[in-house]
């Protein structure tokens, strides 16, 4: 699936935000996620428009696959915060507990993770799957 940095409407992370104003200027570079939750936001919206690229650079090292490829039959339709911990602008770990729904083959379904984010750099990186535990709202 192509990149598409330039999406008109509304941002695939459901802030309200128009795309291009929200996650599109992370994934064009021209800003980094500020917080982990606004990196799991950019994610999802990578995720939603086949950018690759964005969810390679944004996978903390240690963790990252060797490759990468998604499903072109899977459409990320909505994200769901349901928590978080730590992950601000000054932290150097987070969590963020979410659920993300999708479609499949005419099927809808839903993957939820409490995911653990680090600061790499100064720059907010995808660690993996953090263990469920008490979530601030």
């Amino acid at each position: 699936m192509a990149q598409r940095t330039t999406q008109p409407g509304p941002c695939p992370c459901a802030s309200g935000q128009p795309y291009g104003a929200c996650c599109g200027r992370y994934h064009r570079g021209d800003a980094s996620p500020p917080t982990a939750e606004a990196l799991l936001r950019a994610r999802f919206s990578a995720f939603a428009l086949g950018d690759v690229a964005f969810l390679r650079r944004t996978w903390h090292r240690s963790t990252r696959p060797a490759m990468l490829e998604l499903d072109r039959g899977q459409h990320w339709t909505r994200l769901e915060i349901l928590g978080r911990t730590g992950g601000a602008l000054f932290d150097a770990e987070g969590t963020v507990d979410f659920r993300a729904h999708y479609r499949i083959n005419s099927l809808d379904g839903a993957q939820s993770e409490n995911s653990a984010f680090v600061r790499d750099g100064g720059e907010w990186r995808y660690r993996g799957r953090a263990p469920r535990g008490p979530v601030a709202r």
